[in-house]
């Protein structure tokens, strides 16, 4: 079955959902946006505490990587959302933006127009945030951003213990002048009253009654129709059927770091060595498809808890951003902290035999890089994903400094009326425990990266090169993975493109 449209957008995930919202709102553009996934309304999806019980599940990609070296052989699985809403939909909610010189990085790589004066009014555009507009925030937008929302969570020690060893605090908005050096509540995207804000509900269920958009899920899709070098539709598969959407303007890849390369290589579009192997006909040759890929990698570490607190509904809740390196231009270390154990993993912890309180230090610029790549040329089969993580000496260090930061804090006053002691990793030397007890935060991106290098996949435009009328656009065009979750760059990224796409028209 054929069909017909302006504008197709592969995959409803934060990009995705807020491209499908601006374009439709212009009534002479036809949009259809393609979901591999269905909308899902159960309450582990609308409860913040819930998003637990969905990593696993149907609507969970699940993508295995290969087994790891720098992590003692291990495999893990990077959770993302296949559903409308993307990962937006089964996240932890946690709302980074990243610090203004990982925009200004990108844009001295060759992404002209995404340097933080350029991104910062698309990220204000986006959202609410319940703390009251000024020169880095607005209450406009469709996504509700709060302050940690859970009491619970709040923790003085460890925020005025912060202060203590000199960083600013301890109520630093890092979403606002600057990032690095200060602590303070973390953001989430959580509506006032308390239910999970996603791309599904913040961008596409207000706008799901226009007559020129139409959202079709459990679209699974098989590749991109290209045509004299031209994308001019998307194959997908439906109930077990072939379908093929034909798009008169463009087609926009919005798949994620690890679909959205896959897609692009399935169609024809990446190294041709690795296409050949798979007898895919080669469309254009750009090695950088699959390449570059940096996820974030996180490490808990356990104290004894002196003050009896019952369980937090979120995971965390209390951050601080530093530089280790001080000739790094962004922060490398995000440390998050929660005061006694989070309520939606307490049934998969060990039995601490007591109140413990957890510091999650998370590598946030690793220097690592790994691939996506094809497993066959069965659009049904998930890549191979190899993220190499903590290959690089350098990462390893970001640990090691983080235990000297979190047991200097330990030691603050603030601290002293919580601090029961460490559990783990404990004394000795801490390598053997970095490598066996660190995993990943779930956040893939650079596989499709902006630049005009051998390895650029788009323009600064987020045009493929070499193909017109198709464009990517999702975490994977990042050149260098922003320093903190990266949800809120991927809104941001969604709203970015949608306005080129309208300019460009």
């Amino acid at each position: 079955m054929n069909s017909h449209c302006h504008y197709a957008i592969i995959g409803a995930g934060a990009s995705g959902s807020v491209i499908a919202n601006r374009l439709s709102a212009n009534p002479d553009c036809q949009v259809v946006l393609l979901e591999a996934g269905e909308w899902d309304k159960g309450p582990n999806v609308a409860d913040p505490g819930g998003f637990v019980q969905l990593w696993g599940s149907p609507i969970d990609w699940a993508i295995p990587t290969t087994p790891q070296e720098g992590l003692a052989g291990r495999e893990l699985t990077i959770n993302q959302g296949k559903v409308v809403g993307g990962s937006t939909s089964i996240n932890a909610m946690m709302y980074v933006r990243g610090n203004p010189a990982n925009y200004n990085q990108w844009k001295a790589l060759g992404a002209d127009g995404w340097s933080y004066d350029d991104v910062l009014p698309y990220f204000k555009k986006i959202e609410s945030y319940e703390g009251g507009p000024s020169a880095y925030h607005n209450t406009d937008g469709e996504l509700s951003v709060r302050d940690c929302p859970d009491d619970v969570m709040r923790s003085p020690e460890f925020l005025e213990g912060a202060v203590e060893l000199g960083y600013d605090g301890p109520n630093w908005d890092y979403n606002g002048a600057r990032q690095e050096n200060g602590a303070g509540l973390l953001q989430f995207h959580i509506t006032p009253d308390g239910h999970r804000a996603s791309g599904a509900t913040a961008f596409l269920q207000p706008v799901l009654d226009r007559p020129n958009l139409t959202l079709i899920t459990g679209a699974q899709v098989s590749r991109i129709l290209i045509r004299e070098g031209r994308a001019v539709g998307v194959e997908y598969l439906l109930n077990g059927e072939k379908h093929q959407l034909l798009a008169e303007k463009e087609v926009i890849l919005s798949a994620g770091a690890l679909n959205s390369p896959k897609i692009l290589l399935l169609s024809g579009i990446g190294p041709t060595d690795h296409l050949h192997e798979f007898g895919i006909p080669v469309h254009v040759n750009l090695p950088g498809v699959g390449q570059n890929l940096q996820d974030h990698v996180q490490l808990p570490v356990i104290f004894r808890a002196k003050i009896d607190r019952p369980h937090t509904t979120l995971l965390t809740g209390n951050v601080l951003f530093v530089k280790t390196n001080d000739e790094a231009p962004a922060p490398d270390l995000q440390l998050n902290f929660t005061p006694s154990i989070p309520a939606p993993l307490a049934p998969f912890l060990p039995d601490f035999g007591g109140n413990v309180c957890i510091f999650l230090p998370i590598l946030v610029q690793p220097k690592s890089v790994g691939t996506v790549k094809l497993r066959s040329a069965d659009p049904l089969d998930k890549p191979v994903i190899n993220p190499n993580y903590l290959q690089e000496e350098a990462d390893v260090e970001v640990f090691r400094k983080a235990l000297d930061i979190i047991r200097k804090l330990s030691e603050t006053e603030a601290f002293s009326s919580l601090n029961g002691g460490e559990l783990a990793p404990g004394p000795g030397d801490p390598d053997g425990f970095i490598r066996t007890q660190s995993s990943t935060l779930w956040h893939p991106a650079g596989t499709c990266k902006i630049g005009t290098d051998a390895l650029a996949v788009v323009d600064s435009k987020l045009r493929v090169h070499g193909i017109s009328g198709l464009r990517v656009a999702d975490a994977s065009v990042m050149p260098v993975v922003t320093s903190g979750n990266t949800v809120a760059a991927c809104f941001m990224i969604g709203e970015k493109v949608a306005d080129m796409i309208l300019s460009d028209a």
